[in-house]
């Protein structure tokens, strides 16, 4: 007992350093984010390519975007570093995945988000911590009032998440009863195609990434940038651009 309470005690000590390294490096570069908007993407998988997906609908709208994107977490350090750089290099936009260990350690901490979206959360991908501590996590991103959240209502722990919500909008992805709906897909050997839906509009998008779980990727996508006002042709064209190395 007193082994987890000195744990605890260490933990939340590390958490306000941290807090306390991501105000002075907010300072210290000028507070690049006043001229930028965070779309900040998490989940267990799939944040990567959903990442580079609303990249290129950025692109396509010829929007200046930066993009951090890696299933490995990172020092507050490092994302406040890209932060200077993007703004330097005019960007209006960045994209930015969000691992739960990065949640854990604060590195998003006082940062505007505009757009916090989930992509799954699968109890089998998760390696270094248990179920609650991830969702413990993830909350924090959710409890910095993000102006929109976009959630995948097809997850089978959907419940467990479903209480996050956007300060203007929720915006859910997915089969059945979702905003964003997916209404049939077809799987190919070097791609994937998907019919999606919303607010009574019927569009097609394509990848060439193939495999069934890139559908609800190109849902997900398609989400975050109508729930910011992108047509969807440029959300058609950004989708069939992602061509990944």
């Amino acid at each position: 007992m007193e082994k987890r309470e000195t744990s605890k005690k260490s933990g939340g000590l590390k958490a306000k350093r941290q807090k306390i390294r991501a105000k002075l490096l907010k300072t210290y570069y000028g507070n690049p984010m006043r001229d930028m908007k965070l779309i900040a993407i998490t989940g267990t998988t799939g944040k990567t390519t959903v990442a580079h997906y609303v990249h290129e609908i950025l692109r396509a709208t010829n929007e200046k975007v930066a993009v951090l994107a890696s299933d490995k977490p990172f020092k507050v350090g490092m994302l406040h570093k890209f932060l200077s750089d993007a703004w330097k290099a005019g960007a209006n936009y960045v994209i930015v995945t969000v691992p739960a260990e990065g949640l854990r350690d604060n590195v998003f901490y006082g940062l505007p988000i505009t757009v916090a979206a989930m992509t799954n959360f699968l109890i089998s991908s998760l390696k270094d911590m248990e179920p609650k501590e991830y969702l413990d996590n993830e909350k924090t991103l959710f409890d910095m009032n993000p102006e929109i959240v976009v959630l995948n209502q097809d997850d089978a722990n959907y419940d467990t998440f479903a209480e996050f919500k956007g300060k203007d909008k929720t915006v859910t992805y997915g089969q059945s009863s979702s905003d964003m709906k997916i209404l049939n897909s077809k799987l190919y050997n070097k791609g994937t195609e998907a019919t999606l839906s919303i607010k009574s509009e019927i569009f097609n998008v394509a990848t060439f990434i193939p495999g069934e779980t890139t559908v609800s990727y190109m849902a997900c996508a398609a989400a975050i940038a109508y729930s910011m006002g992108i047509k969807i042709d440029k959300i058609i064209d950004g989708i069939a651009e992602y061509l990944p190395e």
